[in-house]
């Protein structure tokens, strides 16, 4: 921007000594200081305020992106499920003449015994084994180990 070397300050430091006069050399050193301060910082804070604008355009277009993008892949989920339900409606529906539903029906049994626990051992096992299936009441394990009485 300006080309001030060493000499040229040294000619108008100089200049200013003779003009100004030593007494008063330093304070107006100081104001200039300042003020140079202040120009530079007030330069620096619009660099930054451009710099943040420019960032913020950058991601109000990001945000509009991700918004078309995220309402492109919205509606091809809702088409994707509305096809799959109309196949499975058109699946779950018994032809004319058929009274027999597909094997992948979407009815689920009743389960009449929910409270019941289910074990990983096979009836079958537990029978050969002689493993006890069902909790006996006291009335029901003392009728079922008495000793027969024989009547004389």
């Amino acid at each position: 921007m300006f080309d001030i070397g060493i000499t040229k300050l040294a000619i108008v430091g100089g200049i200013a000594l003779i003009v100004i006069g030593p007494e008063k050399l330093p304070g107006l050193a100081r104001t200039v200081g300042t003020l140079i301060g202040r120009a530079r910082r007030y330069v620096a804070d619009v660099k930054a305020e451009v710099s943040r604008s420019v960032e913020l355009d950058d991601l109000k277009k990001m945000k509009e992106e991700m918004e078309a993008a995220t309402r492109a892949a919205e509606s091809s989920v809702e088409t994707a499920v509305k096809d799959i339900e109309n196949n499975w409606a058109q699946a779950l529906l018994p032809e004319a003449g058929s009274e027999q539903l597909p094997y992948y029906s979407m009815a689920r049994p009743v389960k009449k015994r929910w409270r019941a626990k289910i074990s990983a051992t096979p009836l079958w096992y537990k029978a050969r084994s002689g493993t006890r299936m069902k909790a006996l009441s006291g009335a029901a394990r003392v009728a079922r180990f008495r000793v027969p009485q024989s009547h004389s």
